[in-house]
């Protein structure tokens, strides 16, 4: 599922999904530091264009909302307590 939105943004904003999945978690709220391994400096200058731009927030609620696992109980049934 997760795929076909990757795709739609990279038409969006050409760039490969590497890098927009990079970027989308470099801006998630719960992600603190990114680690990311490069097998040459081709692959780590790629990873590298990750960085100096940002997702729209059209985007991002796009791919937090394909990407959500479903919570397990009892915090499914939290969820919705304020």
């Amino acid at each position: 599922q997760i795929l076909p939105v990757l795709d739609e943004i990279s038409q969006e904003t050409g760039k490969s999904l590497v890098q927009i999945s990079l970027n989308w978690l470099l801006n998630r709220p719960t992600v603190t530091s990114l680690i990311i391994g490069a097998k040459n400096e081709e692959q780590l200058q790629h990873n590298l264009g990750a960085l100096g731009w940002n997702l729209t927030s059209d985007q991002m609620k796009r791919l937090d909302a394909v990407s959500e696992i479903p919570p397990l109980y009892p915090y499914w049934h939290q969820k919705g307590f304020p």
